[in-house]
């Protein structure tokens, strides 16, 4: 290979780019090694050494040579014109392949020479003459012989200039809105505006079957050079085109084949195995079943100096401005999507032949750049694993990107493109001036509709003052916030790479200052006065000095008044107290539901210690796991519990049979000044989780993480009005909300009497007690709803948890309780109960996909942090963590797993819960 013919072949490869980066000029005749290119290929001389034996062989070289076929027979499309056909037969009416440009002409216009010019740009490309019918079921091209253009004249000076504009845009929304027949109609029109003598504006209509973004250059180009000799009266000063765009399709056809075929596919196949063909950004909005292209537009720009220092950045790293862009935008998509192995797309000229670059025609090619940033990289490593990467691709442009997606066998999914959602670009095509000689000429923008081809496509240009991008989205998924939002994070990104390149990746931030700020401190600014220093039975004794006769818990016709109760659970303190229960000493409690699970409970607290719940509906096995790992030495139960009960090394207190021997004991309370060896800092319960996950664990929730959940809240009004029905089993931490609720305000409690409600038994117990106040798992509450969501009425605040709240059953529920006021509550029990809460308006946006969790109740901090504990900007999928004075102490008797999940808050000195929920 010589080496003009070996320059002329890295024209297609960045090595080129890169040449022209380095400022080298060379013009060298065949066969001679100018010094200037001994340098830049000595440069690099192992890498296109390795280009060369991976990419091309001699073989094929050979086969480089494109000539004119016959037009006798029928000509077929090229991969890439099948791929459009293609989609063109699913969605006939779609206008996303639609190009409509305006051009606004000032001055003394030549209409015959234009007329003139655009009849020649029309006969010496065919393509620009070519349909695309069916033949014995497949699509060909068919060339019209060459005529004189046809354009539609409007002549408008008869209006006024508000008319005029009133015209131009229903005639550019028309012709935008009308789809091609790609078999039957010329795919390239014009309509030409008379707006006065001098003022004209010229409407380009083409479908991209037919052309490209470097046709653009050459269309313009050449009508420039056309019109300017055409006034002049002179010939055309274009040479003939030795061939056309169908000669180059019958020629890919046949040499993308074989040995080659075989090696181009064989590198794809390589490059993206393994790969998850899906990039799953989140979105605003749900994704429609089939894909839509409506879309908008956000522009952005990167100022001169940011856009120089990349450049030099990008020249230390022997790399292109292109390969330092694309590596930054696979961090931020990273970021964006949570995924650590992704593959953006890049369109790519494609025209890898002299032969092939002054035709008009559709050549691009998109080219799918994978990249891998596990292991949490630097940049400059990540940085010259993209440009390795980008070189590889490079040197195997020619698998058309149509027959990549077909050899893969990807699952169809008509909601999203094949293989590549998102497209990056750093556009560098030939520009060629538009100007025809003597007018002005500007491009109009048009009163249309965006159309999107991709979830998102980014596309950069060099300007003057340095890089302008604009960012296409598919608006059907993203809100035109988010793209911003995303812009200005990408721009932050790079400052911090040109800044220091040796940063992990996981270190390079995408949230501003103030951003960060905003996130970390302004929405967790949730500190409120609460009792933070005092202990639940001590509230409740505050309530029994309020109003003693008030009644505080009420079971089927049994009930206690405040006063009533705290004697008994007094009795049963100082019994308790005799046993050895104090501060941090675990009581169990396994009673059926009745006034002694209440008495029982209060009981355990005023004797200081920190009750166990027990259900005696748990299986043998899991009851004597929870009695083995607390190591409790009493136990509360009933008598006809206590055989289920007796062969644990236990002592039993039987708040049934052994009532007489407490009501012996005084009525006083148990632990008073100056005996108060409980603080708020020491444990109120331990509540084993489900075990679904593995062995169950046990939550160590304090008494300050139960006042943080009830006092200085704003989610729910709790006041001595208010009457609460008691369901969840107190081995479900519901209950800490329902009981003590309730008895911390001066409000009443009833406990339901089943263990599973129904719409009529909860009705019934509804109305009979005035309920206002109610928890309901997911499942309970779209059940009622299902059944009778009248049984609902007369609540007042329906809290409601578990799981993801139905949109359809809290629409319905809205329906028929007016004067409800439904919650969202989240929370583990790791955050005593209630992490964040939603109060639902009523009028429920329609583009939400499921109820939102809403924000931190008071003194609480909720942040969503990435694998490596940084805070991720707003719509960026992380796990949520949570802080405050609701966090419990840790697991029973798990310190490993205590360490591994309540972590040191990286903001400031104290702990967070990993959810685990993202």
């Amino acid at each position: 290979m010589k080496v003009v013919e070996f320059l002329s072949y890295l024209n297609s490869l960045d090595i080129k780019v890169w040449l022209e980066e380095q400022k080298l000029r060379y013009q060298a005749p065949k066969g001679v090694m100018t010094s200037e290119i001994k340098q830049a290929i000595g440069t690099r001389k192992s890498e296109i050494l390795a280009f060369l034996k991976q990419a091309k062989t001699p073989a094929d070289t050979v086969e480089l040579a494109i000539i004119p076929v016959s037009r006798d027979e029928d000509l077929p499309l090229s991969f890439a014109q099948q791929r459009l056909w293609f989609l063109h037969q699913l969605s006939p009416d779609s206008t996303a392949y639609n190009l409509l440009e305006a051009l606004r002409l000032e001055g003394a216009l030549n209409l015959v020479a234009l007329e003139q010019s655009l009849t020649e740009l029309i006969r010496r490309h065919e393509i620009l003459r070519t349909t695309f019918p069916m033949v014995d079921g497949k699509p060909v091209q068919r060339i019209a012989p060459p005529s004189t253009v046809t354009w539609q004249i409007e002549d408008l000076q008869g209006l006024s200039t508000e008319e005029q504009t009133a015209q131009f845009r229903q005639m550019a929304i028309a012709a935008a809105l009308k789809p091609f027949d790609l078999a039957g109609e010329p795919l390239v029109q014009f309509t030409l505006l008379k707006l006065s003598p001098y003022s004209y504006i010229l409407l380009l209509k083409m479908h991209h079957i037919i052309y490209d973004g470097w046709s653009l250059s050459i269309f313009f180009g050449e009508l420039s050079r056309l019109y300017e000799a055409f006034t002049q009266g002179l010939p055309s000063p274009l040479a003939e085109l030795p061939i056309q765009y169908a000669d180059f399709a019958v020629w890919q056809r046949q040499w993308l084949t074989g040995e080659v075929l075989d090696r181009q596919l064989n590198y794809w196949r390589e490059q993206l195995a393994g790969l998850t063909p899906i990039l799953e950004l989140s979105t605003d909005y749900p994704r429609p079943p089939v894909q839509t292209f409506q879309g908008g537009v956000e522009c952005f720009q990167l100022d001169r100096d940011l856009t120089q220092r990349l450049k030099q950045l990008s020249q230390e790293s022997d790399a292109t401005l292109f390969m330092t862009l694309l590596a930054a935008f696979l961090v931020l998509i990273s970021r964006y999507s949570g995924q650590l192995d992704l593959v953006v797309g890049s369109p790519i000229a494609n025209r890898n032949s002299k032969s092939v670059e002054p035709l008009m025609g559709f050549f691009a090619n998109t080219l799918a750049f994978r990249g891998n940033l596990s292991g949490n990289p630097t940049f400059r490593e990540f940085h010259e694993q993209v440009r390795q990467t980008t070189l590889s691709a490079y040197a195997h442009q020619d698998l058309p990107f149509e027959m990549l997606v077909e050899k893969l066998q990807l699952d169809r999914d008509l909601s999203r493109n094949p293989l590549v959602q998102v497209l990056f670009s750093l556009q560098n095509t030939p520009q060629s001036s538009s100007n025809l000689s003597g007018l002005i000429i500007e491009n109009m923008p048009l009163p249309l509709d965006v159309r999107a081809r991709f979830d998102l496509e980014v596309n950069y240009w060099e300007i003057p003052g340095g890089l302008e991008g604009v960012w296409c989205y598919n608006s059907d998924l993203f809100d035109a916030t988010t793209i911003t939002r995303i812009g200005e994070h990408f721009q932050t990104l790079l400052q911090a790479i040109v800044a220091n390149q040796e940063m992990r990746i996981s270190e390079l931030p995408l949230l501003s200052p103030a951003q960060r700020h905003q996130l970390l401190v302004e929405w967790n600014d949730t500190q409120v006065d609460y009792p933070h220093d005092l202990c639940i039975h001590e509230l409740f004794e505050q309530q029994v000095e309020r109003n003693p006769d008030a009644v505080a818990v009420a079971f089927e016709e049994q009930q206690l008044t405040y006063d009533e109760l705290n004697c008994r659970a007094n009795q049963l303190a100082h019994c308790l107290r005799s046993l050895g229960v104090g501060a941090d000493v675990l009581v169990g409690i396994c009673v059926e539901r009745s006034l002694l699970m209440i008495v029982g409970l209060l009981g355990i607290l005023k004797a200081g210690g920190a009750y166990v719940p027990l259900d005696p509906d748990y299986p043998q096995e899991r009851l004597s796991f929870m009695l083995a790992d607390t190591q409790i030495k009493v136990l509360l139960t009933q008598q006809n519990l206590v055989e289920k009960l007796q062969k644990h090394q236990v002592k039993l207190v039987c708040l049934d049979t052994d009532s007489p021997v407490i009501a012996q004991c005084s009525q006083d309370n148990a632990i008073a000044p100056p005996i108060a060896d409980v603080q708020a800092t020491n444990l109120a319960y331990v509540i084993y989780t489900s075990g679904s996950t593995g062995q169950p664990k046990g939550v160590e929730v304090v008494h300050r993480g139960v006042n943080r959940l009830l006092f200085g809240v704003d989610y729910v009004h709790l006041d001595e009005t208010q009457r609460f029905l008691q369901i969840a089993p107190i081995s479900f931490d519901a209950s800490t909300f329902e009981i003590w609720g309730a008895l911390l305000h001066g409000g009443k409690c009833v406990l339901f009497p089943e263990s599973i409600p129904t719409a009529k038994s909860l009705s019934e117990e509804i109305h009979k007690h005035g309920i206002t106040v109610l928890w309901l798992t997911s499942a309970l509450f779209n059940s009622i709803i299902d059944d009778d969501p009248q049984a609902l009425s007369g609540i007042k605040q329906l809290l409601i948890g578990g799981e993801a709240l139905s949109l359809a059953h809290v629409n319905r529920a809205f329906e028929t309780l007016p004067f409800t006021q439904i919650i969202n509550g989240y929370g583990p029990t790791e955050s005593t109960t209630f992490t964040c809460c939603y109060p639902i308006p009523r009028k429920i946006e329609t583009t939400i996909e499921s109820i939102p969790i809403g924000s931190p109740i008071a003194n609480t901090q909720v942040y969503i942090l990435d694998d490596y504990l940084q805070p991720v900007p707003v719509g960026v999928p992380g796990e949520l963590h949570v802080g405050g004075a609701g966090l419990a102490r840790g697991y029973l008797n798990r310190p490993e797993l205590t360490q591994e999940k309540f972590i040191p808050n990286p903001f400031d000195n104290s702990k967070l819960y990993k959810t685990g929920d993202y």
